[in-house]
C-alpha cells in the first residue's frame, strides 16, 4: 500500500509563491520511479482536477491555468514530487493533492490547503 502525504500550502497574497511537495511511502520501491506523477486541485463543490504531471522522463504537462506560473519536478531518490507555484492568484485556492495518472490510482492524501487572499 502506498501513502501519500501532501504539504507545503498555507495563505499567501496575491502574487506570492508556494513550493507543494508530496512524499510517497509504503509499498513504492518499484513503483514510483516508472509512474507518471500529478498534482491535482479541488474546491468545494468542485470535483477534482489535473494541475501539472510529470513523466518518468520528467516530461511534463500543464493545464492552461497554470502554464507560466507553476513549475512541477520529482525527486525519486526521495520518492517526492513538487509543485512550485508562482505569481499566485485567488483562483488558485484550494486543497492541493498529489497521486499517479491512470488506472489503479494509490489511495489519496489529505491534501493540504493553499490559500490566495489578500
Amino acid at each position: 500500500q502506498v501513502q501519500l502525504v501532501e504539504s507545503g500550502g498555507g495563505l499567501v497574497q496575491p502574487g506570492g509563491s508556494l513550493r507543494l511537495s508530496c512524499r510517497a511511502s509504503g509499498s513504492i520501491f518499484s513503483v514510483f520511479a516508472p509512474s507518471t506523477l500529478a498534482w491535482y486541485r479541488q474546491t468545494p463543490g468542485k470535483q477534482r482536477e489535473l494541475v501539472a504531471h510529470i513523466s518518468d522522463s520528467r516530461d511534463t504537462n500543464y493545464v492552461d491555468f497554470v502554464k507560466g506560473r507553476f513549475t512541477i519536478s520529482r525527486d525519486n531518490s526521495k520518492r517526492t514530487v513538487y509543485l512550485q507555484m508562482n505569481s499566485l492568484k485567488p483562483e488558485d485556492t484550494a486543497v492541493y493533492f498529489c497521486n499517479k495518472v491512470g488506472t489503479q490510482q494509490w489511495s489519496w492524501g489529505q491534501g493540504t490547503q493553499v490559500t490566495v487572499s489578500s
